[in-house]
């Protein structure tokens, strides 16, 4: 039987106590296993002749952070030699000729790309769903949802699919999905990962950019050591195997169940949302000065996210605007209706209220929300009644996570509690001044 830690296993294959053929012949088998998840939408034909070469250069001693490794990618991100998807049935699926930044990085560490892994309609959606594939599936109960964007990542991490995963996240993708399957998410803030940058900090219209890449592990150390791949440079695993984690106490740490969508829907935290809550602010409370936060969030906030957030939908070259999921048809419409005076106003609004999200939480070193407000929705919640429904259902399932993405700081979700039905919950850790390591580092402390 394999390890589980990705840690534990990237260092057997560096000693040769282990090959990347044994391991990637292992995740091939639990992949054709479980696939009743819908966690996959494609499987590469040439893992196994990847695992050869990995093994062949670990005897010349050509040994990058993840070497020989097996793990996957989302189907937004290209990888040389699969067709790519984006969830869509509405657009063409080309194979694609060349590697997405991330996966151009991942790979030159030595991984072994095992496939694509199922994500909603252009990653939009806070579950992985769409007219392509099967629905990615939660592992802990297979009825509901696995999370999204990155839903199917995390369903392959928590099912012993893959050891450890890449998501990205520009509204909660990757905290999401941790979420709703018991794994470490780590949003980074933005620019930590170079891949993420590579055409600027804001996106054509002034806005701050919302996507980041970021690690969904079992652990943090397993979320360290990719996000030092992803980084290519040794830094967050040295600091967890050190003694920061140890040494690191009275924190002040200020917690609130405020969300900036509550000038529009209505927001609460389930019996098993706020048990989590309760039980993360407990463990924090052993080593940190845990208190009330005092916020206070724009009430324009809703509706000026909405519109940065769906702005590039318009210019998606679709070929068949009715196979477009509802969501997307929608949103596309109301983007590609908007002036270019109604964009730029919503970019800079958007600025000002980051700048002030910032203002507020570095009152604290860190900041503690609920992840999520329920369990994991079933499949299918969300696609009932038509396109705001489905919006609404998303910001009331995920009230405290797009706020990160527009501050552009760093946020991780850390599974605290399990329902008495099975399922993982947890809680949320925001740091105003984009400290992934202090973050990890509070992590690993609960995880303990």
């Amino acid at each position: 039987m394999f390890p589980s830690s990705a840690l534990k296993l990237r260092d057997d294959l560096a000693r040769g106590e282990l090959s990347s053929r044994e391991l990637t012949e292992h995740y091939l088998n639990r992949i054709e296993q479980q696939q009743d998840l819908g966690a996959f939408v494609h499987v590469a034909q040439d893992a196994m002749a990847q695992a050869k070469a990995a093994d062949e250069a670990q005897v010349r001693g050509e040994l990058g952070h993840l070497h020989g490794l097996p793990t996957a990618f989302k189907d937004l991100n290209d990888v040389a030699g699969m067709p790519t998807t984006y969830g869509s049935a509405a657009i063409d699926h080309p194979v694609a000729s060349r590697d997405h930044s991330l996966v151009e990085r991942l790979r030159a560490e030595g991984v072994v790309i095992l496939g694509k892994t199922q994500v909603p309609e252009f990653g939009l959606s806070s579950h992985s769903e769409n007219l392509v594939g099967a629905p990615s599936r939660n592992p802990f109960d297979p009825q509901r949802s696995s999370g999204g964007s990155s839903g199917g990542q995390a369903a392959a991490v928590a099912a012993g699919m893959i050891p450890v995963g890449a998501g990205s996240d520009g509204g909660g993708s990757v905290r999401i999905p941790a979420a709703a399957c018991g794994l470490i998410g780590l949003k980074p803030s933005l620019g930590r990962v170079p891949s993420d940058v590579l055409d600027g900090y804001v996106d054509p219209l002034g806005a701050p950019k919302l996507a980041v890449s970021g690690p969904l592990a079992k652990d943090a150390l397993d979320a360290a050591l990719l996000l030092d791949a992803m980084r290519g440079k040794d830094h967050y695993l040295p600091l967890l195997q050190g003694s920061y984690p140890q040494r690191l106490n009275g924190l002040n740490i200020g917690f609130s169940t405020h969300s900036p969508f509550e000038s529009v829907y209505n927001i609460s935290l389930s019996p098993e949302a706020r048990t989590a809550f309760e039980q993360g602010l407990k463990l924090l409370g052993e080593r940190h000065r845990v208190h009330p936060a005092q916020l206070d969030y724009a009430s324009d906030y809703p509706e000026t996210f909405a519109t940065v957030w769906t702005n590039g939908l318009k210019n998606v070259p679709v070929n068949n605007e009715s196979m477009l999921g509802e969501l997307a048809r929608d949103f596309r419409r109301r983007a590609a209706a908007r002036s270019l005076e109604q964009n730029l106003q919503g970019s800079s609004r958007l600025k000002a209220i980051a700048a002030d999200f910032v203002r507020q939480w570095s009152a604290y070193d860190v900041i503690a929300t609920p992840a999520m407000a329920t369990i994991p929705p079933l499949i299918g919640h969300y696609t009932q009644a038509g396109a705001d429904h489905d919006y609404m259902l998303q910001c009331q399932y995920t009230p405290y996570t797009s706020m990160v993405n527009v501050a552009s700081v760093a946020a991780i979700t850390i599974p605290v509690t399990t329902t008495s039905g099975g399922l993982p919950m947890s809680i949320q850790l925001i740091s105003p001044r984009s400290d992934e390591g202090l973050l990890l580092a509070l992590a690993a402390q609960m995880q303990l």
